[in-house]
């Protein structure tokens, strides 16, 4: 039986919009991990840094629990962690360090580290996971634990990269699970819950945990990296995922979920089932999902989520431009956006949209779709980034040519343009804020004609900013499109 002491590497102090939001995760990938090594006979320990100030805390754990290794091991269900932000990088090195110091065999798996392998192990690391996690790390553990036979070799571990004689090694690799109700629960015991909680009374939002239903995505946006789950796409059953909700309600009273999925109830039927469970077990919740706009108007989908709780959808629009979305290789059309939208709306589930800008052949056409697309449809939030390139993706290879030193992103509101788009970096921070102005502007005017003044006066009354800065900022706009020409 080995020591292990699990952490991972997405300090949510260091992510300034992040933690103003007031809303952190638990580390859901980290906590299924260090649950199938518990559940493999291994002392299992935790050194959760989301809510931490610095990752030099971790030296006390260090000494407190002296652990024969140190698993940093990112949750890869997170999309922040599959930003490779800088920041969190530097903290993962610090952390490696102090392990090192230690003595601890140290293990990485995390999007980063199976971006740049090389620079992990240069650090310090030991061994890099690549891929789905849990049955390679049980496999690495017990092999340097010599628990197991001694006839297997290192190179005979599939899914790892290491350092032989300085040269990145890396063997082959493991193919997925296909049958996820076979991992035991997180291990939601070794978190402190309540600190979360405290937390989430500062963001007026109910407190909400975040489950995975699903493993990866098998659609082609060609900007979208898949680093640890991949093209494959595996779902726990409905049936596993009510036990968890009904263990989660029960034992911390909670009952809003954020399903953290790629995309949430793709497989046919899914949907109906999860809604008759929940109904069977007499579970009442409110959850919310990231989808696409085709999947919602399949079969009576959206009937199924909103009976079963669903509270919002985050859908990923990217664009109001046809041309772009094809650019993307994204298969979705502008009037199955159109169509979603209206249908929640009308069963009173609110909508979000994932907005991209400069995205290569991005014109000012284009980008005045995408406005008038959040004008028209109205939906009820949104969230702005800039077309971000990320290895292992045919845009990434499209423009990787065009990188000089930055290649990453310090921050999630880091907005730089690391390749060179339509327009400059400082034109697409200005659109950012002024597309978020308009949204605010065109919500606000809603309210105003509805007579909302009670239930929506902070948002008529702010009309008053919002109507003349946005219209500054389209001055600014026009004269940074001219040098541009």
């Amino acid at each position: 039986m080995a020591k292990v002491l699990f952490t991972h590497s997405y300090f949510y102090k260091m992510d300034a919009k992040q933690w103003k939001n007031q809303t952190p995760f638990l580390p859901l990938g980290t906590i299924y991990a260090a649950s199938f090594l518990r559940e493999n006979n291994h002392s299992v320990s935790l050194f959760d840094t989301a809510l931490k100030d610095d990752p030099k805390e971790i030296k006390s754990i260090l000494k407190k629990e002296n652990p024969d290794f140190l698993i940093i091991y990112d949750d890869g269900f997170n999309y922040l962690t599959k930003m490779c932000l800088t920041n969190m990088r530097k903290a993962c090195f610090d952390m490696i360090e102090l392990g090192k110091k230690q003595g601890c065999t140290v293990i990485i798996s995390s999007s980063d580290s199976t971006d740049h392998s090389k620079k992990y192990l240069e650090k310090g690391a030991d061994y890099i996971i690549y891929g789905e996690g849990e049955n390679t790390l049980l496999e690495l553990v017990n092999f340097l634990s010599k628990n197991t036979n001694s006839l297997v070799k290192i190179d005979d571990i599939n899914g790892i990269r290491f350092l032989n004689n300085r040269l990145l090694t890396q063997t082959k690799p493991r193919k997925n699970l296909t049958s996820l109700d076979a991992l035991t629960f997180p291990a939601w015991d070794l978190i402190d819950i309540n600190a979360y909680k405290n937390v989430w009374k500062n963001s007026n939002q109910k407190f909400t945990l975040n489950l995975a239903t699903t493993r990866g995505c098998p659609f082609h946006c060609n900007w979208c990296a898949k680093p640890i789950y991949g093209q494959k796409y595996n779902t726990h059953s409905p049936k596993r995922v009510v036990e968890m909700i009904s263990y989660l309600s029960k034992k911390h009273h909670v009952n809003r979920f954020w399903m953290c999925d790629d995309i949430f109830g793709l497989k046919p039927k899914w949907v109906q089932e999860f809604r008759d469970l929940l109904k069977h077990n007499n579970l009442k919740i409110s959850y919310y999902i990231q989808s696409r706009a085709d999947l919602l108007l399949k079969e009576d989908n959206l009937d199924a989520l909103s009976q079963s709780g669903l509270e919002e959808v985050w859908i990923g629009a990217e664009s109001g431009s046809q041309k772009i979305l094809d650019a993307m290789d994204k298969g979705t059309k502008i009037a199955q956006i159109e169509k979603a939208t209206k249908l929640l709306h009308q069963k009173n589930i609110k909508v979000a949209f994932f907005i991209q800008y400069g995205y290569l052949g991005e014109t000012k056409k284009d980008i005045d779709k995408t406005i008038a697309l959040i004008k028209n449809l109205k939906p009820d939030n949104i969230g702005i980034s800039v077309s971000y390139p990320l290895p292992g993706t045919p845009f990434y290879d499209t423009v990787k040519h065009q990188f000089k030193e930055k290649q990453n992103w310090k921050d999630s509101d880091d907005l730089a343009m690391l390749f060179k788009s339509t327009f400059n970096q400082a034109y697409y921070r200005k659109l950012q804020r002024y597309t978020h102005k308009e949204f605010r502007k065109t919500q606000g005017i809603t309210f105003l004609k509805k007579g909302m003044f009670k239930s929506k006066f902070r948002a008529i009354a702010l009309l008053a900013y919002y109507i003349p800065s946005a219209f500054i900022d389209r001055i600014s706009l026009r004269k940074m499109e001219n040098l541009n020409k």
